[in-house]
């Protein structure tokens, strides 16, 4: 905003230059998504902080070593991270306009997503199954509540991952769809980076307990 100097007379006016300044196209969108991935690293940190209190309290009940599978749990962090991996390739098949290039590394991306939900629901309903509801103890509670956040966050990213694929087949790599694909590699590797962090602090610090 620039101010200028007028003579009136024997006094000088201040007066503002109100006229809008051009601001570059998908500015406001990508700092509103940064925003929001702020607001959900909240979130994260509180279920974190969560279970780092909960986590311990087993009510007599089962914990980590009656419960977990690191076989399974491996498994399942190796699709969310290939996942990663395969979007970023469509990231980079965007950036060349190849569009369907770039449809088939977002399928195989979600397919990826999809192989990471069914095995973190067969987790969920083998823990209902023998016993292991979120009833059964604080360190149960903060565990679901965490993991099954994430998986909520994965589901939600899955949904919009086909939703825009959809807009690209119907409307090309314009502009708008190429802000939006950013904004979801951004969702999506955020999440890749939360589940390494649960991997690591609720699985394998858990069995080390």
């Amino acid at each position: 905003m620039s101010t200028t100097t007028i003579p009136e007379g024997n006094a000088q006016a201040d007066f503002y230059d109100l006229h809008e300044h051009e601001h570059p196209e998908g500015h406001s969108t990508m700092l509103g998504f940064w925003i929001y991935l702020m607001s959900d690293c909240l979130i994260f940190a509180i279920l974190f902080a969560c279970y780092a209190v909960l986590g311990g309290n087993y009510a007599a009940g089962p914990g980590p070593h009656d419960l977990f599978e690191l076989p399974l749990i491996a498994l399942n962090t190796a699709m969310l991270l290939f996942s990663s991996i395969t979007y970023g390739f469509a990231m980079l098949a965007m950036q060349r306009d190849k569009v369907a290039q770039m449809q088939i590394w977002l399928a195989i991306t979600g397919m990826f997503g999809l192989a990471f939900l069914s095995i973190e629901l067969y987790e969920f309903s083998h823990l209902i199954h023998i016993g292991a509801t979120p009833q059964r103890s604080a360190f149960l509670s903060s565990f679901f509540t965490l993991v099954g956040t994430h998986g909520l966050h994965v589901t939600f990213g899955s949904i919009w991952l086909v939703t825009l694929m959809v807009q690209v087949a119907r409307k090309g790599l314009i502009q708008a769809n190429k802000r939006r694909l950013m904004c979801l590699s951004l969702f999506w590797h955020f999440l890749d980076v939360i589940w390494i962090g649960v991997f690591t602090f609720v699985y394998l610090m858990g069995m080390l307990r």
